[in-house]
């Protein structure tokens, strides 16, 4: 398979910019536009953020499934949806930070109807987006290229918004012309930018299924194993990386008293993109996919562990942990989208039948939770510090504040390396899983194995119908494939 050239790695990233015009003005500003301007209380704001975005997550399985039955030969299967569900996405970001005077019940009833709404849109065209990598190439070094480009692009707009949107969210401010405003230009912006991914774009994978039945679907979940504990482990990061964006605003302005650095933290997080997507792919190479999540994550854990244990008065302490733990977060999500990738792989290998949109679908479920679970607890946590909206705040609302943007991440993403420490499906499983299915295309097999193929040396051969033994993906972190295992980057142009 050739090389992804510039210019698709460049439209996969304006996708996710796109999607982040939406998302990331969500997670960064949607809570303090409740509680600040449309007068939502912070513990009834955090119940709704829990409730939406639970509901949300569950929804992610129906276009997961909408995703695995569609197919067109001119577009693919998953372009048309970024294509057709983009305006009404981006029309619904407008909508939420809209809210009109309906009284408190009517305000409160406002948002969980157009939050809920906007959540459904976006899985509609995030997941056939998120989909879309795994159909672009099953190179490892491609796919960190297409994972940097992602988090350029969303980190292209996180440090937009740092910079010019969240100096002006300050007391006194006439905040809701600022967000209409801010939304209805993206709604421009966004729209060129997702057409900009349909163009540029291509799906080069081979799929000897085009159209998936419900039976084949969960089949494929059933037996994916390393599926299921990248998704716990994304589960309890997005807890913690939720919470701490969450609350990133108030521990700047409320806790540090130091709004002006908003915009250098955000210069800072767009450099720090830079320069991890341009050394991603040879970490990657280097230390494996799985090694690099887990040190990352640690990154994470020392900055939250340095944000609940500075004083309010060391600033630049305070500031340094931030930093700190969102390098970290930073470089987990350049990689998990390429751990996510090679979880299809797996599926396929183990059934024969390749379905992205069902896998990015409970992936996506999983870390939709974790933001509904994170942001909610973030909430509760400024409720039950006794946050007040344009007032000096106490010191337990303070601690509030640190717990939340520090605390939490902390323990969340410890949990999160646990699980991940257990991770079998390595760089080195991934390169025989890879051989094993080209076996099998090359044989003309659909649904099932050539032949049993030799375990690695130590191993015991269960003799089952997916060619290579499960004992096979059992290996060590330091395990290397066989020769014949490395042809990705060695024949590819």
């Amino acid at each position: 398979m050739k090389r992804l050239n510039n210019l698709s790695i460049v439209g996969y990233g304006a996708g996710d910019a796109a999607n982040n015009l939406a998302f990331t003005t969500a997670t960064m500003f949607l809570l303090v536009y409740y509680t600040d301007v449309a007068g939502i209380s912070a513990a009834a704001a955090g119940t709704l953020l829990l409730v939406v975005r639970i509901f949300d997550a569950f929804a992610d399985v129906l276009p997961g499934r909408v995703v695995d039955r569609a197919f067109s030969k001119r577009f693919g299967k998953f372009r048309p949806f970024i294509m057709f569900g983009s305006i009404p996405l981006l029309l619904l970001s407008v909508a939420t930070f809209s809210i009109p005077e309906l009284g408190e019940s009517g305000a409160l009833l406002y948002a969980y109807v157009t939050y809920a709404a906007l959540g459904l849109a976006y899985s509609l065209v995030n997941i056939p987006y998120g989909s879309l990598a795994g159909a672009m190439t099953q190179d490892p070094g491609e796919r960190a290229k297409l994972g940097s480009a992602r988090m350029v692009g969303a980190l292209l707009v996180g440090s937009a918004l740092g910079i010019f949107v969240a100096p002006l969210i300050k007391p006194g401010a006439d905040l809701q012309s600022t967000f209409t405003t801010i939304t209805l230009v993206f709604v421009v912006i966004g729209a060129g930018l997702y057409f900009f991914t349909v163009l540029t774009t291509k799906e080069r994978v081979h799929r000897a299924v085009p159209n998936v039945s419900f039976k084949q679907s969960m089949d494929t979940l059933k037996g994916n194993k390393p599926l299921m504990m990248l998704c716990l482990s994304s589960f309890f990061f997005l807890t913690g990386y939720l919470a701490l964006t969450s609350v990133q605003l108030y521990y700047l302005r409320d806790v540090l008293h130091r709004l002006d650095l908003y915009p250098v933290l955000s210069i800072i997080q767009l450099v720090l993109t830079f320069v991890l997507a341009a050394v991603m792919p040879r970490l990657v190479r280097n230390f494996g996919k799985k090694k690099v999540y887990i040190y990352s994550s640690l990154l994470t854990v020392a900055g939250g562990i340095i944000i609940f244990l500075t004083p309010a008065s060391q600033v630049w302490v305070g500031f340094s942990g931030l930093l700190l733990s969102l390098m970290g977060v930073l470089a987990v999500n350049i990689v998990v989208w390429a751990l996510e990738a090679d979880t299809v792989e797996y599926g396929e290998w183990k059934t024969g039948v390749r379905t992205e949109g069902i896998t990015y679908a409970l992936f996506s479920f999983t870390r939709k939770t974790g933001q509904a679970v994170g942001g909610a607890l973030a909430a509760y946590a400024l409720a039950l510090g006794g946050y007040k909206s344009g007032a000096a705040q106490t010191s337990d609302a303070v601690f509030g504040i640190q717990f939340a943007a520090g605390a939490l991440p902390a323990v969340m993403t410890i949990l999160a390396v646990l699980v991940m420490s257990k991770y079998t499906l390595t760089d080195a499983t991934h390169a025989r899983i890879l051989t094993e299915i080209r076996a099998r295309r090359e044989g003309g097999v659909i649904g099932g194995a050539v032949s049993e193929a030799p375990a690695p040396e130590g191993t015991t051969t269960a003799g089952n119908a997916n060619g290579m033994s499960d004992a096979a993906v059992e290996l060590s972190d330091n395990a290397a494939p066989p020769a014949a295992a490395r042809p990705l980057a060695a024949t590819t142009k």
